[in-house]
């Protein structure tokens, strides 16, 4: 994590793209939320970076569309900790995991087909039940 944020082998966010921004956050904290810039912004502009290729621009953007802003900047906010070093740690690795799950190419379901031998056991056990459930009605005789 020295030169850049770590997505996947060969994909380093470069620290120079991203922009960090500290302000006061909100929630308790007593004087101390008053006076210390603890809330972390971190921008990120998708379409002008140089860590993806065209493909996985296009891929990003499609899956973070409601995520982006119109100039193509993907921020993320933390203040969940009143520390600011945490807060920017979690923030990156938000970033990071939201990139990874965009980037996930998903494997193309091969449609198979059901083996005879286990349709014909599926249908002879429906056609047993049947059987059964047909012997527990009460036949009535039509001659008497």
């Amino acid at each position: 994590m020295k030169d850049g944020l770590f997505i996947k082998p060969h994909i380093i966010i470069p620290f120079h793209e991203l922009e960090v921004t500290t302000s006061r956050s909100g929630g308790p904290g007593g004087q101390h939320v008053n006076k210390a810039d603890t809330r972390v912004t971190i921008r990120w502009n998708v379409k002008n970076t140089s860590a993806l290729d065209d493909n996985q621009k296009a891929r990003v953007l499609r899956n973070l569309q409601s995520s982006l802003t119109m100039d193509g900047d993907f921020i993320i906010n933390n203040s969940s900790s009143r520390s600011q070093h945490l807060n920017k740690k979690a923030a990156l690795e938000i970033l990071a995991n939201k990139v990874r799950a965009a980037l996930h190419v998903p494997r193309e379901r091969v449609e198979t087909s059901i083996p005879q031998g286990v349709r014909e056991s599926r249908f002879k056990s429906k056609k047993h039940r049947g059987t059964i459930k047909s012997l527990r009605r009460k036949h009535y005789r039509d001659d008497e």
